[in-house]
């Protein structure tokens, strides 16, 4: 169990000084915001100290006709999403709050929380991640430099396409003090069409079909609870109505294509969120595999009794289990790879949360971590990597 001191920068200037003390201290830094994801990885071990970086929080310039907001990393998700919706505009990754995943409320997600975590819900299967939507940012590396990339810089001088880098970092690397993020304009119409009846082989075939179609599907999903695959439609009322009967052509052959009322659509997309369906999972793995493998993988994990969801046409499985087991080594041969999101501490203490990497790519990404923080400051062996 690590020693935990707290500290609350409000700017560049603290957060330089703190990472100056810990290099000089032999201390590690945990960067969070509001908590939401805290619960994944191991507890810190050794000496830390927590750095609170809601004190980063708030709006420094919006135009929302350049489609452009530059926000500070510690603002609440759901204050950004607010501001946004209020100028009919959105994240089009589709970011959520990982609170309700682990038995919280919702609402503590922060927006450099989902960008350092490279959250994407079930829209980045047509838009993309939250890596091809963040634009630049500032920040304070492992050595102590507070530094800037991406938009507001003509070159990158370290020769990394550091926006890329930084989401999914998970805050290893560097503190992010602010965030340069491209905005979308929300669709005027939003429409969730869904066959019923579909084994998980078939639903993949409806939905890859339908994705390789003209009907620009904005994201496809399958719940085998209520065996019902939902395919959604976004865009102009018109538009949205004739791709809905190229569709209803395309599946004929599948079922009978309806399509939920504004209510329910908002509440099978929830589900794909919070995940209420595999609440009760002591282990919850979130499995990236290549779509056409996903059936046969399904097959395999529920002979050893695993719950699951499937979202991305296939692409992504949210897995529940009571055990570890043989998941990761089933997911494997399926060409896949499995994170563990939530388990209880001993568990995430004695499974690393991130699907382990092949040596060469693992040996790759530490000497990029060594190149922004050649002390491990920020590394706190949450990751294993201490």
């Amino acid at each position: 169990m690590a020693s935990v001191t707290m500290a609350c920068p409000r700017d560049a200037a603290d957060l330089v000084a703190l990472v100056a003390a810990a290099r000089a201290g032999a201390t590690r830094l945990a960067l969070c915001g509001g908590g939401s994801k805290a619960a994944f990885g191991a507890v810190p071990t050794g000496p830390v100290t927590r750095v609170d970086m809601r004190g980063f929080a708030g709006i420094v310039d919006y135009d929302p006709a350049e489609l452009v907001l530059t926000v500070r990393p510690g603002t609440p998700l759901a204050e950004v999403e607010t501001l946004l919706a209020a100028h009919g505009q959105m994240l089009a990754f589709e970011p959520f709050d990982h609170g309700p995943i682990h038995g919280c409320a919702g609402g503590a997600a922060t927006i450099g929380g989902v960008i350092a975590a490279g959250v994407a819900g079930s829209r980045r299967l047509s838009r993309g991640q939250a890596r091809d939507h963040l634009l630049g940012f500032a920040a304070v590396s492992g050595r102590g430099e507070a530094f800037v990339a991406g938009a507001r810089v003509t070159k990158n001088v370290t020769g990394y396409d550091l926006p890329k880098i930084a989401c999914g970092s998970w805050g290893r690397m560097f503190a992010l003090t602010e965030l340069h993020v491209k905005t979308l304009p929300r669709a005027e119409m939003q429409q969730t069409l869904v066959i019923d009846g579909l084994n998980p082989a078939a639903a993949v075939l409806a939905m890859s079909r339908a994705l390789g179609s003209q009907g620009a599907v904005a994201a496809a999903a399958h719940d085998p609870i209520a065996r019902r695959t939902a395919l959604r439609l976004e865009g102009f009322a018109a538009s949205v109505a004739a791709r809905r009967a190229l569709l209803e052509g395309l599946l004929a052959d599948t079922g009978v294509l309806g399509a939920l009322d504004a209510d329910a659509a908002t509440a099978f997309w929830q589900g794909f969120r919070d995940l209420a369906a595999l609440a009760d999972a002591p282990l919850l793995w979130r499995v990236i595999v290549p779509a056409g493998h996903a059936p046969g993988l399904i097959e395999a994990l529920e002979l050893t009794g695993a719950r699951w969801l499937m979202d991305w046409a296939g692409g992504l499985l949210w897995v529940g289990t009571r055990a570890d087991g043989a998941l990761r080594s089933l997911v494997e041969a399926a060409g896949g790879h499995a994170d563990l999101v939530r388990a209880d501490a001993a568990t995430r203490g004695r499974i690393p949360a991130r699907h382990p990497q092949a040596p060469a790519v693992a040996a790759l990404e530490a000497r990029v971590r060594r190149a922004f923080d050649p002390d491990g400051v920020f590394e706190t062996g949450r990751f294993g990597d201490s």
